[in-house]
């Protein structure tokens, strides 16, 4: 019996709870009913709430635990799913783990059971734009690629699909790898800086979450760090297998870096191999360079030098991403959705060659946007507020010691659709205006793409 089949096998006769449905869970919970797993579904929202959810899973068989007390299910199951969404140090998860309840997530398992290599991407930013440029590299190979993980796609529902020779390329966040207690074969850390420290409360806590992608790693693995980041170069020492590192900034040991002349290179050791112009890149701003440089250094001796250019020269991006939206009257709109920290909207407003007009603001996740001030006063014409943190922003960029009240213009809106009325009140032709918020979503939208849609929508109807 395969190790898949022993695991399905060995949940049968005992209680699964799932916290939540949501993206991670909703087909793993159908897979494992179909398996006729006895699963209880614990989420907060009402079954009218679940709409379609609630009859379908009924159908299957599930049993359900809703409303303010939907965790009280939780202490009569043997295994509980959490969501990514759950913190793993919630009280009810650590009176659970007290009770000798077994807590995993849909990842987790997935590691356990995957047949195939797999290479997995976290960060604080950056990370979807690696993660999607190591799949197309692959896919450059004929390689069949299985895609996941914070990118928006359960795996483990898949699973009994994926071959030995497939490759699987998921993204986590630090929310997923606070439980982790296995790596995978290839762990790429794009950079560190303060971010969700709404929920981890500490930076301490969240650089631990991120340690876990390489700590669990063997001597046959690699991981890739981020010279040029002085969190991540402090993960060397606990790398057990082979260690590559990348860098617009210097030559590393072994590793990919952008060369004084303009160039990609790949080092290794003694000897470095000239790859492709880095203005071949596509997608816009010098942090693409960086995902560039991860990427390819996570892949090289499995993706010809070819395909690397060719993926350079065609990937446009992921969506939310200094995404184009379109061009009226001269003025250029772009949505950064995704930048949902200050270093985020740092590197968006350096991707440009020119001040921008930029919307930001969002739910308050507790990070100081004093390192943001010094770039806003410098490369901004004029900032939309909005949102929780509005002020929070104003303050840090009217405070800083470059702040002029000429260059800079600062507006406050109460919406999205005021914030882009403004915009198109203020810019003229040959101006930029860029969603880039520098926040979170979550006072006024589900998450980042639902926030970056509805912007777009919005400058599409203008």
């Amino acid at each position: 019996m395969t190790n898949i089949a022993q695991f399905f096998e060995d949940l049968k006769g005992k209680k699964v709870a799932f916290i939540g449905i949501g993206v991670s869970h909703r087909q793993v919970i159908k897979m494992l009913l179909k398996k006729g797993i006895d699963i209880c579904i614990c989420d907060r929202k009402s079954r009218e709430e679940l709409g379609d959810d609630y009859i379908n899973f009924c159908n299957l068989g599930a049993e359900f635990s809703l409303g303010e007390e939907y965790l009280n299910s939780i202490w009569g199951a043997d295994i509980i799913f959490r969501t990514p969404g759950m913190y793993y140090n919630h009280p009810a998860l650590i009176k659970a783990r007290q009770m000798g309840k077994i807590i995993t997530s849909e990842m987790e398992i997935f590691f356990e059971l995957c047949p195939c290599k797999i290479y997995a991407v976290t960060g604080s930013d950056g990370k979807t734009t690696t993660t999607s440029i190591i799949a197309k590299l692959f896919e450059s190979e004929g390689k069949t690629v299985h895609l996941g993980g914070n990118i928006g796609r359960a795996l483990l529902p898949i699973i009994e699909e994926i071959n030995e020779e497939d490759v699987a390329v998921v993204e986590l966040s630090s929310f997923q790898l606070i439980s982790m207690t296995t790596s995978p074969d290839v762990a790429v850390i794009t950079n560190i800086s303060p971010n969700h420290l709404d929920v981890h409360g500490t930076m301490e806590e969240y650089i631990d979450a991120k340690k876990n992608l390489i700590l669990h790693q063997g001597q046959n693995s690699k991981a890739v760090l981020n010279l040029d980041n002085e969190l991540s170069r402090q993960f060397v020492p606990l790398v057990r297998g082979e260690l590559i590192e990348f860098s617009r900034r210097e030559i590393p040991e072994k590793g990919a870096f952008l060369g004084s002349d303009g160039y990609i290179y790949f080092s290794n050791h003694d000897n470095a191999t000239r790859l492709f112009k880095s203005e071949h890149i596509r997608i816009p701003g010098e942090h693409n360079i960086e995902n560039f440089l991860a990427a390819i250094s996570a892949v090289q001796g499995e993706v010809s030098e070819q395909n690397m250019h060719m993926v350079a020269l065609e990937f446009r991006g992921v969506e939310h991403r200094i995404e184009f939206v379109r061009e009226k009257d001269g003025v250029k709109w772009y949505n950064d959705s995704i930048a949902t920290s200050p270093t985020r909207t740092i590197a968006g407003l350096n991707a440009f060659n020119q001040k921008l007009i930029i919307i930001a603001g969002g739910y308050d996740k507790e990070i100081p946007f004093e390192p943001l001030a010094p770039i806003v006063n410098r490369r901004v014409k004029a900032l939309i507020l909005m949102g929780q943190t509005a002020d929070k922003i104003e303050k840090a960029v009217r405070s800083e010691v470059n702040y002029d009240n000429k260059s800079i213009q600062i507006r406050h809106a109460d919406n999205m659709e005021g914030a882009v009325a403004i915009a198109n009140e203020i810019a003229r032709s040959g101006d930029i205006v860029s969603l880039s918020p520098a926040s979170a979503s979550f006072d006024k939208y589900d998450n980042f793409e639902q926030r970056g849609q509805h912007y777009k929508d919005i400058v599409n109807s203008l």
